[in-house]
């Protein structure tokens, strides 16, 4: 028998990829997998491609989690902290929502309109010294998707101090998976295709786990709604603090990082190239006009931007190479 896992709001999309990947861990055993209005149905059911998996959903409750070694929570935003205060103080949590990311109250509030759950060590490996603090921690909150997408992109380049931390820039296109499994009305095909939308322009609820994460002091971002179901492609710009090479700070940061990828010269990231993977794909230049540094960003935002950080996260948390059970590489077509 090994690692006993349950899911908490297995229905979703970034839940159906956890139990992907938990399925296929070596180490992992899937003993659970709760929903609230799918609870009752075959896992199969609710996700088609998971047919041969031989579980049903039950209700999202402590008691149907409780047998389990290791907890990952991927539930709406708000309602994981109060679900983990109920479980067993032994069990191992990954929180997929944000409840658990921001260390300032004020900025959750501000951007949640809820209660501050309180604050977990942070879920993105890549940041220095990060990966011991995750291995000796029992609670972990993972990144937001947009969040790790940019965090990887400027972290390094305010950490050299070859960038501005009061001048970034960032727009960032999400496929529509990152908006939830829910029914809504823009989100339907015939609303989408052939379609780019902004949303939440100069209030998205990521800046304030940014700006934490990375130092960055003022920070523009914009999300746009893309055609296409799952992938990240974010544009990072900052103003330089003298010539350094930003794609060479890049390099250095992430010599030892399986995940991250910094592309050959003239190499850009696209987001299909991710799909499937828990790999980052990094590229950056100088503006041959402004001068400003720019870094473009592509993940699979169920990948390194939710279900696949957050198992990276419980290797670490389990003393087992942080790419067990996980892929480097992208599936294509």
């Amino acid at each position: 028998m090994g690692i006993r896992v349950a899911v908490a709001g297995a229905s979703g999309y970034a839940g159906g990829e956890l139990l992907r990947l938990i399925a296929g861990h070596p180490e992992f055993d899937l003993v659970a997998a709760t929903a609230h209005s799918q609870a009752g149905r075959p896992v199969a059911a609710v996700h088609p491609q998971l047919s041969g998996l031989n579980l049903m959903l039950t209700a999202t409750e402590p008691a149907e989690l409780a047998d389990a070694d290791l907890v990952f929570l991927a539930l709406p935003h708000g309602q994981s902290g109060a679900l983990a205060a109920q479980l067993p103080a032994g069990t191992k949590v990954v929180d997929l929502g944000a409840d658990h990311r921001l260390a300032d109250a004020a900025a959750w509030e501000l951007y949640y309109n809820s209660a501050h759950a309180g604050t977990w060590t942070y879920g993105l490996p890549e940041l220095p010294g990060q990966r011991e603090r995750i291995a000796a921690a029992d609670r972990v909150a993972s990144t937001g998707c947009y969040a790790v997408a940019t965090v990887l992109a400027l972290a390094p380049l305010l950490r050299s101090g070859i960038a501005a931390a009061d001048d970034v820039v960032v727009v960032a296109a999400s496929g529509t998976s990152g908006a939830g499994k829910n029914a809504k009305t823009h989100l339907l095909g015939s609303e989408v295709m052939g379609d780019l939308s902004p949303y939440k322009v100069g209030a998205h609820q990521h800046v304030p786990e940014i700006k934490q994460a990375t130092g960055a002091l003022s920070l523009s971002f914009t999300p746009i709604l893309a055609p296409m179901p799952r992938g990240i492609l974010a544009t990072v710009t900052a103003r330089p603090l003298g010539g350094a090479d930003p794609r060479e700070v890049l390099q250095a940061a992430y010599a030892d990082s399986p995940f991250v990828h910094v592309l050959p010269e003239d190499v850009w990231p696209h987001t299909a190239a991710t799909a499937g993977s828990n790999s980052a794909h990094l590229q950056a230049t100088f503006d041959v006009d402004s001068g400003r540094i720019i870094v473009v960003s592509a993940i699979d935002n169920l990948g390194k931007g939710a279900a696949g950080q957050a198992v990276q996260n419980a290797n670490l948390m389990y003393g087992l190479p942080e790419t067990t059970g996980l892929s480097v590489f992208g599936v294509a077509p």
